[in-house]
């Protein structure tokens, strides 16, 4: 769904490290439209204008190990 966006930061990456390390960045359309100092923050300020599953946030950290995240819940599910 947003592969071209991702893809769009893995091609540009060091270029976005350079402007942008630290920071999360929003990226739809593969160009960058909002820079953030935080995640919080740029998903609250981007759901306002874009519809949800529209817009990849991306924090610009340099190498690979930032590009995966794992997401832990104590949901428990019943059959």
């Amino acid at each position: 769904m947003l592969e071209k966006e991702f893809q769009y930061y893995l091609d540009n990456q060091s270029e976005l490290v350079e402007k942008y390390i630290d920071k999360f960045i929003i990226i739809k359309d593969r160009k960058v439209i909002g820079v953030y100092d935080s995640e919080i923050k740029a998903y609250s300020e981007s759901a306002k204008n874009h519809k949800l599953g529209s817009f990849l946030i991306q924090e610009v950290q340099p190498g690979k190990d930032n590009l995966t995240q794992t997401f832990r819940s104590r949901a428990i599910f019943a059959q």
